[in-house]
């Protein structure tokens, strides 16, 4: 693990660090041979050099943003298309039960073809 990106989450707001550890153990799991690196000042995770996801927290929410999303549906109120179709973002804030099954499973399915 990057030292980078602890350095990053151990900043944030606990509820924040501990949504961060989860989604950042679920990269892992997903993508066993995943390249974790800090980039444009968040956490960015790649598999053969192409990007698959991104962790970003703001001031009251966790943004988990997965890459070659173009085939994944969408989730009304939780995992939504960007202005770019190939990316599809969760947005997780404070108290929210967060389905860290169904994010592995749609990460793994957008990362099968990188």
């Amino acid at each position: 693990m990057n030292q980078e990106v602890t350095q990053y989450i151990q900043k944030l707001q606990q509820w924040q660090v501990e949504v961060c550890e989860s989604l950042r153990q679920l990269v892992f799991k997903t993508i066993p041979a995943v390249e974790e690196r800090l980039q444009y000042g968040k956490p960015h995770y790649l598999k053969d050099g192409h990007y698959a996801c991104v962790i970003h927290a703001a001031k009251d929410k966790v943004s988990f943003m997965v890459f070659n999303a173009g085939g994944l549906e969408e989730i009304k109120g939780f995992f939504k298309s960007m202005s770019d179709l190939n990316r599809k973002t969760a947005t997780i804030t404070e108290g929210q039960e967060v389905d860290y099954t169904l994010l592995a499973k749609l990460l793994k399915k957008a990362s099968a073809s990188l």
